[in-house]
């Protein structure tokens, strides 16, 4: 007979991983402190999503945010539960989110060394039609001694300390980096904890997919329109890609994680400048990405080289299996000296 209990007595969970992670670095504590704050928030968010229609938490709250998508009920109440999380931690001086058009400046007494940025809710838009939804976060630290302003966020990406995304999907999920590559952990509803469930998570060197909206294609550039041809009509004899799309940027990085691929929303006619936000959108799945063995690029640079101008500045966003993204560079130069 197996001894084996249906149960696992020495499991890995996030909370256990992070104060290890911060024994390992000789750390205060602070930072464990910060991501067990927003590992409660994302509980939290979790469990609002599921309940969402019971409770009557679908539909419009009837504002439009600062960077003008339609807010929904659970976009309000997610991003609450992010803020009195992060600021009731005791580690944080600067919050940025892309709900709040100035970034909030934490009082005195509840101040640490941290800044985040933040997406409460992101692809709000499908929460409705119950497609996945996610969380995006950033953790950085302050630099400086005085008093901490919204410049304190105005840094580049590579200064990050961590970052990470919760996936509310068939199951939650949340991808976490601490600049030692991707570890991936899953929400066990029984026991109300994160258990890991990927460790070191690596992406492929080239993938089988793209990921765009290509209902935008009126507006595309030459390089995109070229790049796309190539891989829906492959020129040495190899199978097309597949495309997959949700419209929901988690969902979408997340398989491109997983499954290998590109993932592409870039500048066009209609948004130069490309649509998603630098700070809690592009700078934290790049940096995922990267910490995997990926390649995020705006097109013209690496995303986290990019100096931030202002707290919710749009860049043009192309980020995956090293091999794609570098193909399609090719494309913008080989486009660029024509």
């Amino acid at each position: 007979m197996s001894d084996r209990s249906p149960f696992e007595t020495d499991m890995q969970t996030l909370t256990r991983f992070v104060m290890e992670k911060g024994r390992q670095a000789k750390g205060t504590g602070e930072l464990t402190q910060l991501l067990n704050s927003v590992l409660t928030a994302i509980k939290a968010i979790s469990s609002a999503v599921r309940k969402a229609g019971i409770a009557h938490m679908y539909g419009i709250a009837g504002n439009v945010n600062v960077t003008g998508d339609v807010v929904k009920k659970l976009d309000v109440l997610s991003n609450d539960l992010v803020i009195n999380m992060l600021k009731s931690s005791f580690s944080t001086c600067v919050l940025v989110s892309e709900e709040n058009k100035d970034a909030i400046i934490i009082p005195k007494e509840m101040r640490g060394k941290y800044v985040v940025c933040f997406d409460p809710l992101d692809g709000s838009s499908n929460i409705d039609c119950l497609a996945s939804i996610g969380t995006i976060f950033a953790i950085y630290r302050k630099t400086t001694e005085d008093e901490p302003t919204e410049k304190d966020a105005l840094v580049e990406g590579h200064n990050i300390v961590a970052a990470g995304y919760a996936l509310y999907g068939s199951a939650t999920l949340v991808a976490l980096s601490t600049g030692q590559g991707v570890d991936c952990f899953m929400l066990d509803p029984a026991l109300g904890e994160f258990i890991l469930v990927d460790k070191d998570v690596r992406i492929k060197k080239k993938g089988k997919i793209y990921s765009l909206n290509e209902g935008y294609a009126k507006y595309f550039d030459p390089a995109i329109i070229e790049y796309l041809q190539n891989k829906k009509f492959p020129q040495d004899g190899s199978a097309p890609y597949s495309s997959r799309y949700v419209g929901s940027m988690v969902a979408d990085v997340h398989r491109t994680l997983v499954y290998g691929g590109i993932f592409m929303y870039p500048a066009n006619q209609k948004s130069p400048k490309g649509k998603l936000r630098l700070l809690y959108e592009c700078n934290p799945m790049a940096f995922i990405i990267e910490q995997a063995g990926g390649m995020a690029t705006t097109g013209t640079e690496r995303v986290l080289d990019v100096k931030p101008e202002s707290l919710h500045q749009r860049v043009p966003l192309i980020l995956g299996s090293p091999d794609d993204v570098q193909e399609y560079l090719a494309c913008v130069q080989k486009h660029q000296q024509s």
